[in-house]
């Protein structure tokens, strides 16, 4: 089955806000085999809708829309595909109870025009929204399967993956099991992992192997269809041992986890504390860990020491030690970290010191970074030599201090990644 991806609303081609329902259902999609080739956008008109609806039916199963289900003029998908496809629209008596009762329990009238939003294509089966009002809905018509979701993403992510996802897997096949598994690369680059894995690449058949890049890290989603879960494993851990005898020091998770989830787990794990002292990240590092659930269990505290001055007073560094080293440099990494884990006394700590840009610090080119982990095995620091923007520089900062951070805690310990 291969798809087309269709986002209906004037806001997307205006640059007001991001296409990410797109990717979000094409991930979902390649996780059960199904091909997208194509996203598209479209403005609020119906005679251009039209002809995007045209186009994606010469050339794929299973149309896709997002978007243009709401209650307001120019939420027009639903009525342009009825008459695109020659059908009516029919009022789902569900979902207009389920609009009733949300304003009954917001204490606010019902305007006639929300009703519009419980109106479906005739004939279709319906996705139930449990956090919104519009319903989505799926329609066969001969070969090509159409299916409308709502724009907004809390609304439409957990229709795709707990409403729409598990119909599309059982319309495939009833007999066939298809099973995901991702595995989490970072400090390397998607172009590198794929010219060592070219060969792999190339042959793969069952299962498949995606690779997909995103925000400094790299994953590969091993795909097996068979006719048991047991089997599907075997061809998926056949496929993962291929490939990280070629690329495995830059895995850091698998599936759902981040940077900044695995270090978490780890610091669980092996029953360690953490803290931090940052300079140029201001608060980044420990905010990223701190949107973890369940973080207060790992990590005791930290300091912003962004001046020399900060690190006198916070850290207890010496004034002197700055006479001789440079703000920006492996010394004064290595002596913030072991002083942070003296102070809020913890297992292993993370200092970041550096020059975000644009300006140099002294003989420092700008993006120029030092990170320092401290632990019982001793202290190391790593120096980075960035050339991203400023912002980008300190956010690229976080995620390699908690990669860096993720290897440590993986050697001290005999249990792998």
């Amino acid at each position: 089955m291969n798809a087309e991806i269709i986002a209906v609303g004037s806001e997307l081609l205006l640059g007001q806000i991001t296409n990410t329902n797109a990717r979000f259902i094409s991930g979902h999609l390649a996780e059960i085999g199904i091909n997208v080739y194509y996203h598209t956008a479209v403005g609020d008109n119906p005679e251009r809708l039209k002809e995007t609806i045209a186009i994606a039916e010469s050339r794929a199963d299973l149309i896709i829309f997002s978007g243009g289900l709401g209650p307001t003029k120019d939420d027009l998908t639903k009525q342009t595909i009825a008459n695109h496809l020659g059908t009516t629209l029919s009022m789902d008596d569900s979902a207009m109870e389920s609009i009733a009762a949300f304003f009954e329990r917001a204490g606010r009238p019902m305007t006639d025009n929300n009703k519009k939003q419980a109106l479906v294509l005739a004939g279709s089966e319906v996705l139930v929204n449990e956090n919104g009002m519009a319903p989505g809905m799926m329609y066969q018509d001969g070969d090509h399967m159409y299916m409308l979701l709502p724009g907004p993403p809390h609304e439409l992510e957990p229709m795709f993956q707990f409403e729409a996802k598990p119909k599309l897997v059982r319309m495939l096949n009833e007999e066939n099991i298809i099973l995901s598994h991702v595995l989490r690369f970072y400090g390397i680059g998607e172009a590198e992992l794929e010219d060592r894995l070219q060969d792999i690449l190339d042959k793969q058949t069952n299962p498949t192997i995606a690779p997909l890049a995103s925000a400094g890290e790299v994953t590969l989603r091993i795909t097996a269809k068979t006719d048991t879960t047991d089997e599907a494993w075997k061809l998926i851990d056949g496929a993962k041992e291929e490939i990280l005898e070629r690329v495995g020091d830059y895995l850091y998770g698998y599936d759902d986890d981040s940077l900044a989830s695995k270090a978490i787990d780890l610091l669980k794990q092996q029953g360690k504390t953490i803290s931090a002292a940052e300079s140029l990240t201001a608060g980044l590092f420990q905010s990223e860990l701190a949107s973890i659930a369940g973080a207060s269990a790992v990590l005791n505290g930290g300091v912003v020491t962004y001046n020399e001055q900060m690190k006198i007073q916070q850290l207890g560094m010496a004034r002197e030690f700055f006479k001789e080293h440079s703000v920006v440099s492996e010394e004064t990494a290595e002596a913030m970290a072991s002083a942070v884990r003296e102070k809020f006394n913890t297992d292993i700590s993370v200092s970041l010191t550096g020059a975000a840009g644009p300006d140099a610090h002294g003989k420092e080119p700008a993006g120029t970074v030092w990170i320092g982990i401290a632990s019982g095995e001793g202290t190391k620091a790593y120096r980075l030599q960035l050339s991203g923007m400023r912002n980008t520089n300190r956010i690229r900062a976080v995620k390699l201090a908690l990669y860096y951070l993720i290897r440590t805690l993986a050697d001290e310990d005999t249990r792998k990644i």
